[in-house]
């Protein structure tokens, strides 16, 4: 049995870039040619992953708007014979069916998940933070091998985590090894955002998971947090104690995690994927060489 539904949760307020996501979603600020967004849904579409529910939020319109078909803009751009556009815009000819759901009140990414207990039944699927581009997203990629895992190993969970920097630990979901392997493991515990010296790991959640429907009486379970807040860290640690089995995915060499959460992380990815824009980027790493020039 395969997996081909998918979970994006684009529901966050996107404080932390304001004034830009004052009047759009963080998940649709450019990065290079496409929205964040835009990449995410890629990656899903790309690993066969065919039935994508967004849970959305206010002010998340736009995301709608721009995954669906546009055939007076198509039909414009095809009388003017500009082919150059048309071939941006052929993610609009991808197999796949897109649903909504809106959260409603902000109450953590554990509560936007199980807005998607309707959509998914009794089905195993897969999540993909809105706001968090992974690279390469050439097959085979990240979500491959958490589904070719999760099946293999029968699991009720299995997530993504790289190491971060020990000063970093209290800005991410850390996961604690049971047994560290080479490239997996199975998780022993959770802890969100644990206080300096908590867990004893540099294993942060990356933003790619993948879920059986328990998922679901899990959160169920879970208390809010701080804020009020149920935090998916905190469900999949209920997971555990319900009996599930977690593992964990290390990133590959090559694999990269752009976290669109603050200015400096945006602007980093914006400079990265210009660089490696195919036409454009030559120049614009000629155009930066002369710039850096200036502050020597």
């Amino acid at each position: 049995m395969g997996i081909e539904k998918a979970v994006i949760p684009v529901a966050g307020a996107g404080t932390r870039l304001l004034p830009a996501t004052k009047s759009q979603p963080k998940e649709m600020l450019p990065v290079g040619r496409k929205p964040v967004v835009q990449y995410v849904v890629e990656e899903l579409v790309a690993q066969g992953l065919r039935k994508i529910l967004f849970i959305t939020g206010r002010k998340k319109r736009s995301i709608e708007d721009h995954f669906d078909k546009d055939p007076e803009l198509v039909r414009m751009l095809t009388e003017s014979g500009n082919n150059g556009l048309l071939e941006q815009l052929e993610y609009e000819k991808a197999e796949v069916s897109f649903f909504y759901v809106r959260q409603g009140l902000p109450l953590g990414l554990g509560h936007a998940i199980g807005c998607a207990e309707d959509f998914v039944g009794d089905e195993p699927f897969v999540v993909a933070l809105g706001d968090t581009i992974m690279q390469p997203t050439e097959s085979p990629t990240l979500v491959h091998r958490l589904i070719q895992s999760h099946l293999s190993h029968k699991s009720n969970c299995t997530l993504a985590v790289c190491e971060v920097p020990e000063d970093e630990v209290n800005r991410y979901g850390i996961v604690k090894p049971k047994l560290e392997e080479e490239e997996e493991f199975e998780a022993e515990t959770l802890v969100e955002k644990p206080a300096k010296g908590e867990m004893a790991s540099r294993y942060a959640i990356a933003a790619r998971y993948v879920f059986n429907p328990n998922i679901f009486e899990a959160i169920r379970r879970t208390p809010p947090g701080m804020g009020g807040e149920i935090q998916i860290t905190d469900a999949i640690g209920v997971l555990l104690q319900m009996g599930g089995k977690v593992r964990c995915l290390k990133l590959g060499p090559g694999e990269k995690r752009y976290d669109i959460g603050n200015h400096q992380a945006y602007f980093r990815a914006f400079v990265d994927f210009a660089l490696m824009d195919e036409e454009y980027g030559y120049t614009v790493r000629q155009y930066l060489q002369r710039k850096l020039r200036g502050f020597e």
